[in-house]
């Protein structure tokens, strides 16, 4: 029986690697979808710990022990879901600080202090409002369970509201977080650490030399990293010094970047030589080059950050929030120093810190650093930064033990219930706002990063649609794509149902994996010197498998165009100039496969089917709409 076809998923690419997000976008989509897991592993913690209290703590307290030789360690099942799987996690913390760093919001350096300030303050603020409760009392050694915000609670969170939360908000805050989780290790390291042992601690210094010793060589098997990376482990957990820092230092450690053309056309290489003699040696070098391709912070997070979210989280908060909830605990809770401290701290501290920072920061600069979204998504996000789990439990299950470690949590799970009901109210309340004042609130007034490195100009670029539009669509494309061609009618939907939305094609023939694409681009600029480039583009996307020079010219003679004149431009590449300009700009904006996607600038990660690009043209129509606003505004003031 013929089945039929499947639908088009229109989030492929015409490139080396199969991913259509964007590292970032993949992370933050890991985060939302793995705060539900946890979310399911607190909650089955705390029924189980209700419904059998001893088998719960003698579960969590049974020892595994390890030996080599004379060698041996022994830990419980909590020691090694904290002191152990937990590196994982921060592992994957470090990885995605440095990608921001390489690639992402914080690649201007001038858009770290922002994040950088609320993050600090963030964490003051709420220790200072921690410290003034617990002022004489002994439980005030405990401050760092008061300070860090849960990376996945709040992202997961923040993706319950949807589309009305801008997409610079969800990286505002991920930035905060990751400001948080750096420091909160620092803390760790420093204040909740043991008795520290001198020969262990060098030992493990002189390891992490051994890793940047093999980092500057250029060594790139990932082997090598690991072992040196457990010994370091092993050294630090016997220094006394808490042995997850060598996660997070092993992921600032590891660079991040996007797989170059050339990378990309290396391994189109390398694959035709496997064709051509199809043997296990071949095949060997065609995986390592693939494997090259991509950064080695990519591909770490690829192996690793689903592991950490959706199994070393989990277990972290099934062997962590287990509390038995009964009426002393209430009583207690409701007038401990320690419950009462942090939960203020972080429902009333962590908004308080990022909001206020985040002003000041704007006025002390005249407005020249700005957050990256309105100043309703900054307080809505700012109550969702207080909620704190994974380190905060962490921190105090080393600063507590027994009824006090009870009372921690249970400030801890009340923080993350009020915080979310916050952050809830708050949006609504610029729901509510006019339409102006609404977007004002939700988009902000920052300038956004622009991608795209050479801009748009009317009169080279082909343009389709009103030139003065408020939103410009740019494509890299590829006639011989079948990605291109796929989204050529979405392109055609999102023009016809939009008046203030243009369109730019520019060239970026991969020759490598489709041998006529370069000559359909040169028959495109052929036909636009006769007048008549956007309807031998529309013809060369719909037959896409009639690209010879034969098919060429029978498309030039199907649109009305001078044929002999055509023939003599496309044999005298008359187009090849332009393209290669288009290939060059391709090549500054970090364009590696087709088609790719620039809203206004901004490059458009994920699925371009019409839902997808509508969705983002709306955002870019509110932006630019602000910034009409904000400029009207400067001239009226001027007058």
């Amino acid at each position: 029986m013929n089945l039929p076809p499947s639908p088009p998923t229109f989030s492929g690419q015409s490139r080396c690697d199969d991913a259509a997000r964007s590292p970032l976008r993949a992370f933050l989509h890991t985060e939302a979808a793995s705060a539900v897991v946890l979310l399911a592993a607190a909650v089955a913690a705390l029924a189980w710990a209700n419904a059998a209290p001893t088998q719960y703590s003698s579960f969590w307290s049974t020892h595994v022990a390890l030996q080599a030789g004379p060698h041996r360690a022994s830990l419980s099942l909590h020691e090694l879901v904290n002191n152990g799987l937990m590196t994982v996690f921060f592992f994957v913390v470090g990885l995605e600080a440095r990608r921001e760093f390489d690639m992402g919001e914080l690649r201007e350096r001038k858009r770290v202090a922002l994040p950088l300030a609320a993050g600090v303050s963030g964490m003051l603020i709420p220790i200072g409002i921690y410290l003034a409760l617990n002022a004489g009392h002994p439980s005030a050694h405990g401050w760092g369970a008061a300070m860090s915000t849960d990376t996945a609670f709040a992202l997961g969170m923040l993706a319950t509201f949807g589309a009305r939360v801008p997409a610079g908000l969800r990286v505002f805050i991920l930035t905060i977080a990751v400001v948080d989780d750096l420091l909160a290790l620092v803390v760790i390291a420093s204040a909740y650490s043991s008795r520290v042992r001198a020969a262990p601690l060098l030992a493990a210094a002189g390891l992490f030399g051994a890793v940047l010793l093999a980092r500057a060589l250029r060594v790139r098997r990932g082997p090598v990293y690991g072992l040196l990376a457990v010994a370091a482990w092993v050294a630090l957990a016997r220094s006394g010094v808490d042995p997850v820092i060598i996660g997070l230092a092993m992921g600032l450690l590891t660079y991040a970047g996007p797989p170059s053309r050339g990378d990309l056309e290396r391994t189109s290489g390398l694959f035709r030589r496997f064709r051509e003699q199809p043997t296990p040696e071949a095949a060997r070098v065609v995986r390592e080059g693939l494997a090259s391709a991509l950064s080695p912070n990519e591909r770490m997070q690829r192996l690793f950050h689903p592991w950490a979210s959706y199994v070393v989280v989990p277990l972290f908060a099934l062997a962590n929030a287990g509390i038995v909830v009964d009426s002393g605990l209430l009583s207690r809770a409701a007038t401990s120093p320690i419950t009462l401290g942090i939960f203020f701290a972080y429902v009333v501290g962590k908004p308080l810190a990022i909001v206020g920072a985040s002003a000041a920061a704007t006025g002390l600069s005249r407005g020249r650093v700005r957050p990256p979204a309105g100043w309703g998504a900054v307080a809505s996000g700012g109550a969702l930064a207080g909620v704190g789990f994974t380190v905060s439990l962490l921190i105090a299950s080393r600063a507590f033990s027994g009824a006090e470690l009870d009372e921690a949590t249970a400030g801890v799970l009340g923080a993350v219930v009020v915080s979310f009901a916050l952050s809830w109210v708050i949006n609504g309340a610029v729901n509510l706002l006019p339409q102006p004042t609404r977007l004002r609130a939700r988009v902000g007034r920052a300038e956004a990063i622009v991608d795209l490195a050479v801009p748009v100009d009317p009169a080279r670029d082909h343009v389709r649609g009103p030139q003065s539009a408020a939103v410009t669509v740019v494509e890299y494309g590829d006639y011989e794509c079948r990605y291109c061609g796929l989204a050529e009618p979405v392109i055609r939907d999102l023009l016809s149902g939009s008046e203030d939305v243009c369109y730019v094609w520019r060239h970026l023939p991969l020759a490598d994996i489709h041998p006529h694409a370069r000559l359909a681009a040169e028959a495109a600029e052929a036909a636009a010197r006769q007048g008549n480039y956007w309807q031998m583009h529309d013809l060369l996307l719909t037959h896409q498998g009639s690209l010879m020079l034969a098919d060429l010219s029978a498309h030039a003679a199907a649109i009305g165009l001078d044929v002999d004149r055509f023939q003599a431009d496309v044999v005298a590449r008359v187009g090849a100039g332009r393209i290669a300009e288009d290939v060059e700009s391709a090549d500054l904006s970090g364009v590696a496969g087709t088609p790719t996607f620039f809203i206004n600038g901004r490059r458009h990660h994920g699925a371009y089917d019409i839902a997808s690009l509508t969705t983002a043209v709306r955002a870019a129509r509110e932006r630019a709409a602000v910034a009409r606003d904000r400029r009207h505004g400067r001239l009226w003031s001027a007058r």
